[in-house]
């Protein structure tokens, strides 16, 4: 028994005639008596009395005919109802973010996608690389901006820009005379770093950098966000290597100096599912290429 066979039967019972029924299903009446009779044969009774004069409703018919108007109903609920849970998740658009997308990201692409389309509801969340790799993949994220490539099967990640990293140490450390600091220098000095379970990537990279250079730093704090990191700086903890968008926050107590070799430089991906329906996700990268012309084959720096 499938909900045409319902549609069918009821038809019948409010016209009472085949041949009305018919015209209204826009079926032939030799079908529509046969799906009929199908039907009855499912339900195991007669629900219909016919003759060339008339045809009416037996007392099973009427029964079954409640039942039926119901279950279409309950059935036409169930498919508006499920229509409008994609209609909201097409309406919201969830996006994790490490701190650089607040600052470098989203001014110049959210206020355009709001006024452009005022019924999307944007939730925003502040996650780490591996808790944002976490929820997309569970489908709790729409779009995810980390600093990693996250590249595979059900993930597509692009390239956003490149960011420069900083050394900044606090204003009266002794190295902070230098107009331009010999990375030698740099060798056993204090240094405050960036968790490596909050941020592996800049973690790997500085300590990648002090590798090929050849020296060691005394690390003295690990910490779990770029607000400690720099309040560590300008209480005196040691020096650190940060990216190129917290120069705005660093405070009186702090100074930025260039290296004389070249500090490695930090990337931003945007990443989404492969296979998203979302329009609001399309939206979105529309709107980022827009700002952004993101390519995975560029290699330029961000210059907002």
């Amino acid at each position: 028994m499938e909900l045409r066979h319902l549609r069918y039967f009821i038809a019948v019972a409010e016209e009472l005639n085949f041949s009305k029924a018919a015209l209204k299903l826009y079926t032939a009446q030799p079908s529509l008596s046969q799906q009929i009779k199908d039907l009855e044969e499912d339900v195991g009774v007669r629900l219909l009395n016919r003759t060339k004069r008339k045809v009416e409703l037996t007392e099973e018919g009427a029964v079954f005919l409640e039942q039926a108007r119901l279950t279409l109903a309950q059935a036409e609920k169930a498919v508006a109802m499920a229509r409008q849970v994609s209609q909201a998740k097409q309406q919201l658009l969830r996006i994790g973010f490490v701190p650089v997308a607040e600052i470098k990201v989203f001014p110049y692409v959210l206020p355009n996608l709001r006024v452009q389309n005022p019924e999307l509801k944007i939730e925003l969340l502040s996650l780490n690389n591996l808790e944002q790799m976490r929820a997309i993949k569970k489908g709790e994220l729409d779009i995810s901006f980390t600093r990693h490539n996250f590249q595979d099967n059900e993930i597509e990640s692009k390239f956003v820009f490149r960011e420069p990293l900083f050394f900044v140490l606090p204003k009266e450390h002794p190295l902070a005379k230098y107009e331009k600091i010999p990375v030698k220098a740099l060798n056993g000095i204090d240094f405050v770093i960036p968790a490596e379970e909050q941020s592996g990537t800049l973690h790997n990279i500085i300590l990648d950098f002090a590798k090929a250079q050849g020296i060691e730093f005394n690390i003295v704090q690990k910490v779990d966000n770029i607000l400690f990191s720099i309040n560590s700086i300008g209480l005196g903890l040691g020096c650190t290597i940060l990216p190129a968008y917290i120069a705005p926050l660093t405070m009186g107590n702090t100074v930025i100096r260039p290296l004389d070799v070249e500090l490695p430089y930090f990337d931003l991906y945007v990443s989404y599912r492969k296979n998203f329906t979302s329009v609001a996700v399309q939206k979105f990268i529309e709107q980022l290429d827009k700002v952004f012309c993101v390519d995975m084959n560029r290699n330029d720096t961000y210059n907002i």
